[in-house]
Order: C-alpha cells, then sequence, then structure tokens
C-alpha cells in the first residue's frame, strides 16, 4: 500500500496548468488553506494573485500534494519529474488514457511515478474539508467541518453533485478515482478512513477492482466502527439475454456486485439522496442500527403512510409491550389508539414536558424512532409552533440514549441550516419519507462475518469447452452429489441395450446441447426406448430412471467472476426458471448458515417448509450438494461452470436430474 498521507493532508501544494489550475488555486483559498500554494506556469506572471513559478525545479521544496492540469503527454514529463524530486502525490486531470484506447500510455504513467502516489488520471481530483486542502478543478458546494464522512467516487461529476447536498450531512474528504491506473479503491478507501475525524464512507462506485482487498478493508472499518454504504450503478447488463447457462443469465452483473457488498458488511442504496441520509445516520450513531423501531406522528394519514411504506422497505414496528401500552394510554387519554405506528394527535401539541414524556417513553423500549415533522416553510410561515416537538424528540433521545430521527414527509421541508443545527445536538433529520425509510433499513448495515475474503479470480484468455450432461453427473457424483441411476451410448440401439436394467418411466437426453428442453432433445415418462427417433444434432445419447417423488424443483449454479472470484445463484428452477426469477445469488465461499438463510429468502421458500400441509422438503440435502460444488469449483481451477437444473428435492435427499460443466484448458 503506497502512503497517501501527503497527498490526502498536505502542507504544501503546487498547482500545474492554465484555467482549470486556476480554480485550485481560487478554491484553495477561498477554504482557508493556511499552507503555501504554488501555481507553476512557464508565461504567465501570477494566478489568481498568486506569484508563479516557472518550472518545478524552482519550487522550494518538493510539495506534498499537486494537482497536474495540462495535457496527457506533458502530465507524463511532470509525474516524472515529481516522482525524481520526492513530491507526495500527485492529481492527473488530464483525459486521454486508457478510456481513449492509449492503455500503453497509461501505464508509461504508472512506470514513472514509481513509488510516488498518483490520483487518476482522467480524475478531476480531491477535497479535504477538514484541513482545508483542495486539488479540485471546479466549484463545489461543501464547508470546513472538524469531523465528517468520506465519500469516493468514480464519477466526478457525482462527486460534484454530492457536495451540494443541503441536507446538514458534514463531508470530511471527497475524492475521485478517474482511471485508477495506481491509487485504486482499496487503497483510498484505507487511506481516508484512517483518519479519526472520518466517521463513516459514502462510495460510488462503477467497479470494485481488487475485490479482497477492499472486502479486507470494509471489514476492518466495521471492526473500528465506521459504516460504509454504496451506489454501485451498472447492474444491468444485456448480455445476460445471450448468456449460455440459466445461472449466467440469471445472476447477471447486478446480483454479484450486490452480493459482494452484503457479505463485505457494506450496505448498499440506489439514489444519491438514499446515500446522503444514511451517511447521516452512521457519522451520528455509528454501525449496525438496531432493528426494533417505532414510529410516531400527530396525523392518522402518515401513521398509515409510514406503516405501508415501511413494510415495502423491509421496516417492521413490533407490538408495544403491556406498560408501554398503560404509560402512553394514560398519557394521552382515551381518544387515542395505542399502537406501533403511533398517532397521538394534536391534544399534547402544545405541552412540550408531556409531548416529551410521551415520545420518550415510546422510545425507550425500542431501538430507534422515527417521528413524522414537516416544519412549516419559514419565508412564509411562522415555524415557531413546532419547536416544542422537536425540543420533545431531542428530549427522548437524550433521555434513552437512542437515535430518535425527525422526518419530513418531503426533503424540503427541513431547511438546511435547520438540519445542521439538529445534527450539531446530535439528531439526524431525515428529509422525504421513501427516502428516510430506505436509509434506516440502509444504517442497519448487513451482518458482519469476521474474516470472510471473496476468492481471487481466474481469468482466461482461451475458448471454454462444455462438459456434456452423462460425463458432468459422473463428476458429480465423484464429488458425491446423488445423480439418476442411467446408461450412456453413442447410438440409440446401443442405448436400448444398456438400458434394459433401467426401471420405467425412463427420461431418454441427447447429448451436447447448453438447452436441452430447447432443442428438443428431451423425451420424458417413456415405459421403454423402444421407437424413439434420432435427435438431430445430439453427439450421443443418455436413458436414466426419472425421480417421481420430488417435492420441488431447485437451480444451482457455481460460476467464476472475472471481479469477485466466483458467484453461486440459487433458486427455484427448471425450465421455467427465468420466468420465475427466484433466485438468491452470494460470493464464493459460503457455509452452510450462508446457503440456509439465503433459500429463507426466496420467495418461494414456504413451498420448501411445509407450506399448507404440504410434506417439508430435505434442505439439508440441498445444502449438501451447494457445498459440494463449491468443493469441487475451489479444488480444480479448470472449471468455469457448474449447473445443476434442476435438482430435485425429496422428503430425504436431493438428485440432480440435469447438469451442464464448463471448463477451460487451463
Amino acid at each position: 500500500m503506497s502512503d497517501l498521507s501527503r497527498l490526502l493532508r498536505p502542507r504544501s501544494i503546487a498547482v500545474l496548468g492554465a484555467a482549470w489550475a486556476e480554480n485550485v488555486v481560487l478554491q484553495s483559498r477561498c477554504m482557508g488553506f493556511d499552507g503555501p500554494v504554488w501555481p507553476v506556469h512557464p508565461t504567465r506572471r501570477q494566478i489568481d494573485g498568486v506569484a508563479c513559478h516557472r518550472s518545478l525545479a524552482e519550487l522550494p521544496d518538493a510539495p506534498d500534494a499537486t494537482f497536474v492540469g495540462v495535457n496527457r503527454h506533458a502530465t507524463l514529463e511532470v509525474v516524472a519529474q515529481l516522482a525524481e524530486m520526492g513530491a507526495g502525490g500527485a492529481v492527473c486531470f488530464a483525459s486521454g488514457w486508457r478510456e481513449a484506447g492509449e492503455g500503453q500510455l497509461q501505464d508509461q504513467l504508472v512506470r514513472v511515478a514509481r513509488s510516488m502516489p498518483v490520483l487518476g488520471p482522467n480524475c478531476y481530483g480531491l477535497i479535504n474539508y477538514l484541513d482545508g486542502a483542495l486539488l479540485w478543478p471546479d466549484q463545489h458546494g461543501g464547508r470546513r467541518v472538524t469531523r465528517g464522512v468520506a465519500l469516493i467516487s468514480q464519477s466526478s461529476n457525482i462527486a460534484i453533485n454530492l457536495t451540494m447536498q443541503a441536507r446538514g450531512l458534514p463531508i470530511a474528504y471527497v475524492a475521485c478515482l478517474g482511471n485508477a491506473a495506481q491509487i485504486g479503491l482499496a487503497e483510498l478507501a484505507e487511506a481516508v478512513l484512517a483518519d479519526e475525524r472520518v466517521t463513516a464512507l459514502g462510495l460510488y462506485l462503477e467497479g470494485v477492482g481488487d475485490a479482497a482487498g477492499f472486502s479486507a478493508i470494509a471489514q476492518a472499518a466495521r471492526a473500528a466502527g465506521k459504516g460504509i454504504v454504496a451506489i454501485k450503478s451498472g447492474k444491468t447488463d444485456a448480455a445476460r439475454a445471450a448468456a449460455a447457462s440459466h445461472t449466467a443469465a440469471l445472476a447477471g452483473t447486478g446480483a454479484a456486485s450486490s452480493a459482494f457488498l452484503r457479505q463485505a458488511g457494506i450496505a448498499e442504496v440506489n439514489t444519491p439522496a438514499e446515500l446522503i441520509e444514511t451517511l447521516k445516520i452512521l457519522h451520528l450513531h455509528g454501525q449496525g442500527l438496531g432493528r426494533r423501531l417505532c414510529s410516531l406522528s400527530c396525523s392518522g394519514g402518515e401513521a398509515g403512510l409510514v406503516a405501508d411504506l415501511a413494510n415495502a422497505a423491509g421496516l417492521q414496528f413490533p407490538p408495544l409491550s403491556a406498560a408501554t401500552y398503560a404509560q402512553l394510554a394514560a398519557s394521552l387519554g382515551p381518544l387515542v389508539t395505542i399502537s406501533n405506528p403511533l398517532d397521538y394527535h394534536t391534544f399534547i401539541w402544545d405541552d412540550g414536558p408531556r409531548m416529551a414524556d410521551v415520545f420518550t417513553t415510546m422510545l425507550a423500549e425500542h431501538d430507534a424512532g422515527i417521528f413524522m415533522i414537516d416544519p412549516p416553510r419559514p419565508d412564509r410561515c411562522d415555524p415557531s409552533s413546532f419547536e416544542p416537538a422537536l425540543q420533545a424528540i431531542l428530549a427522548a433521545a437524550q433521555a434513552t440514549g437512542k437515535p430518535a430521527f425527525p422526518v419530513a414527509s418531503l426533503p424540503e421541508n427541513f431547511d438546511e441550516d435547520r438540519a445542521i443545527a439538529l445534527m450539531n445536538q446530535g439528531i439526524a433529520p431525515l428529509m422525504g419519507l421513501e427516502t428516510a425509510l430506505a436509509a434506516i433499513k440502509a444504517a442497519q448495515l448487513p451482518p458482519l462475518r469476521d474474516g470472510w475474503r471473496n476468492w481471487a479470480p481466474i481469468l482466461r484468455h482461451g475458448p471454454l469447452s462444455m462438459v456434456d450432461e452423462a460425463d458432468a453427473k459422473a463428476m458429480l457424483a465423484e464429488a458425491g452429489i446423488a445423480v439418476p441411476r442411467g446408461v450412456r451410448a453413442d447410438g440409440l440401439t446401443e442405448l436400448r441395450e444398456g438400458a434394459a436394467g433401467l426401471t420405467p418411466p425412463l427420461a431418454l437426453k441427447g447429448l451436447g446441447f447448453a438447452h436441452k428442453t430447447d432443442a428438443g432433445a428431451v423425451r420424458l415418462n417413456l415405459s421403454t426406448l423402444d421407437g424413439q427417433a434420432e435427435m438431430q444434432g445430439a453427439t450421443g445419447y443418455l436413458a436414466e430412471e426419472m425421480v417421481t417423488d420430488a417435492l420441488a424443483e431447485m437451480l444451482l449454479g457455481a460460476q467464476r467472476d472475472p471481479v469477485h472470484g466466483a458467484t453461486l445463484s440459487l433458486g427455484f428452477g427448471g425450465v421455467t426458471a427465468e420466468l420465475l426469477g427466484d433466485v438468491a445469488t452470494l460470493v464464493l465461499p459460503v457455509t452452510a448458515e450462508d446457503v440456509t438463510q439465503a433459500m429463507r429468502g426466496l420467495r418461494l421458500w414456504p413451498l420448501l417448509d411445509g407450506y399448507r400441509g404440504r410434506k417439508s422438503a430435505d434442505i439439508a440435502a440441498v445444502v449438501e450438494v451447494v457445498l459440494a460444488m463449491q468443493a469441487m469449483l475451489e479444488a480444480d481451477t479448470r472449471l468455469e461452470e457448474i449447473e445443476i437444473n434442476p435438482l430435485l428435492v425429496r422428503r430425504s435427499g436431493a438428485i440432480a436430474v440435469d447438469a451442464v460443466i464448463w471448463r477451460g484448458d487451463t
């Protein structure tokens, strides 16, 4: 890992370039950076009133951080000179590298930089709001803070947009990765999280890069009490329609990236607003927000909205204890229905102490509370009548030590000054009801599994070959996975002779097809093989005894992933696998508990668990098959993908009745 401390927390800044570089000088001065800023330009005498040096050689010392705002070819020369003089690091702003097909030029940049840290190229740079140090060529909306969250983005525009938030989030760092030629996500995340003034990390990701390294850093952050929340873009994949297997078609890049984030202990959200609101919670309350929630409002309509939208967000409100019920009933009187969510009406609106007592009583037996409140806009209304309610929320939080969230149903109903004031008092106002609920769900954070690391990817350059079903099943059987009794032959005449000892009903399959059903290469429920016609395109034939006592058809697939190492897909299968789409994705390695929990999350899980008097399926047998597939993939690096579809699950045991294996040469 490179030492990024001088680049992130510089005591001196050098700036090269013209108009964009001029902005860097201006922004550093506006932010109150107290170290020297050295513009370097061969012909200009000054930039924004600061005297220019004609070359790097004229600088009084090696700069801690340098903004390189010259063209890509000149960038190579500048970076080489900075590395030679012992500079602390550089931001390379110019575009036209690997993203433009100039991969060799980008590789050359890494070589000339040597051990000096380089952000980019094709990178906007970084902002340190803690120390007022900016290597940033544009406007931004942030302010100086003493502690706050860090933001890392693989999109410069989204980074700019996030700085413009007016929601009260204190931002400590903003940094862009650009092409990440040298410094990647893992290194940059580790460096900003190492600053004790950073409370949490927010990410906008287009790709993870070193997934194993990043998962290690994410878990170290969680161990230090710093939560991480991410937006992952590019989750759709049109190529899934042309995938060679059900597994590839159903898993896709989005499912794999979401599984990786979850297993690494990172919360995933969908929008910038959700990212900001989640970070506000993590900033004030750390990681692992509790799941027992209460909700209070002075309107039945709001209480109903909270209940409906919370259910869609995966949040639940437990019933009240008898003691809390009685205490609230005594405080609120007979006209108020006591429940959770609670509509406390407006009988107590002007009674600050009574409101504080009700709010505290409700919050005391829960992990966190939602308090619906939309203060009137201060430019046209008088919001003073809402102060007692806001003070009651603060009192409840202080009395219980629990997170209390004032939630505005519309985001604009909390102005920035009010939001900052509440954050300074340890209260996170959440803006927009749906966004607030998504943020609360995200802030609960996925469970942390100590020491989990995804497998290293195996990158192949040659073609893959498909192992036909008969050979694939032989490999499964060797791994301890049950398969039907069957006979293989090159032709139907030979097959009929070999299948004489099989017990009908029989299945007849043509070999050599990735999707046999689509190719018309499957014939089922045969009492005999006599009279069966040849199957066009078949490379051989397989006859098997059919399984007649299955309770469910499952799809299991384990496949290599170029980023995450390997993934597992499991769900309800058969010929309708894509239609059902009831599939969970995990990143390997997994445990028996991981697999069981993933199965419990399937929509059709009740069909396996005795739904409406059905017999329960042998879940343990499914788990054993998954772990055997994982062991096969781990033991043989030539294996690219193993798919069983369907796995017929019985009351006792499970049998793989169709299988495809793809294998590489190395």
